[in-house]
């Protein structure tokens, strides 16, 4: 019998999408006064590997990824589930012509993975509480980040993957 141990601390990553820089600005205010100054951030990428979110939220997305500083991965449900009433108190701010103009989706980071939160259910999520589901997003074996068949066409990306190993390596200085 395996002995039962509490996790280690992760590092909480938030990944925003919008269109409109202001937008992008607010969200990382809002994250910043709830988990503390904003670690790392990466620059603002052109989201152009999908147009999944195109119909709610406008062509010519960017998304840009913020680290934070570290929490219980047990708090990703809570987390998730506040970044989903910012994006909506947002919305209902009626700045821009789009039923979503901001998107927030946060995750973790440990040094063996890349964790993100999500609403839906999926063959390749677990249900964690309260309405909220995590996917393993990026392996780190063999020193690199590994996608799944499910990842998403912009995590496999070598800019993203960059921002994510120096992530990685502000845990392993923030765990010691």
């Amino acid at each position: 019998m395996g002995a039962i141990t509490l996790p280690s601390p992760v590092l909480l990553v938030i990944a925003a999408s919008s269109r409109y820089d202001d937008a992008l600005d607010l969200g990382r205010q809002q994250c910043e006064d709830r988990f503390g100054p904003a670690l790392a951030v990466s620059d603002a990428f052109d989201f152009t590997e999908t147009d999944y979110y195109a119909a709610e939220m406008g062509p010519g997305l960017k998304k840009q990824l913020w680290a934070f500083d570290l929490i219980d991965p047990a708090r990703l449900p809570a987390v998730k589930r506040q970044t989903n009433e910012w994006e909506a108190e947002y919305a209902s701010l009626g700045r821009h012509p789009e039923p979503r103009p901001l998107n927030l989706d946060p995750g973790y980071i440990t040094l063996a993975k890349l964790v993100l939160a999500s609403t839906k259910d999926h063959a390749h999520r677990i249900y964690l509480s309260h309405g909220i589901y995590a996917e393993v997003t990026l392996a780190y074996r063999g020193g690199g980040w590994r996608p799944f068949g499910w990842t998403y066409p912009d995590y496999r990306r070598p800019d993203y993957q960059a921002f994510f190993t120096r992530c990685r390596e502000l845990l392993r200085s923030r765990s010691r």
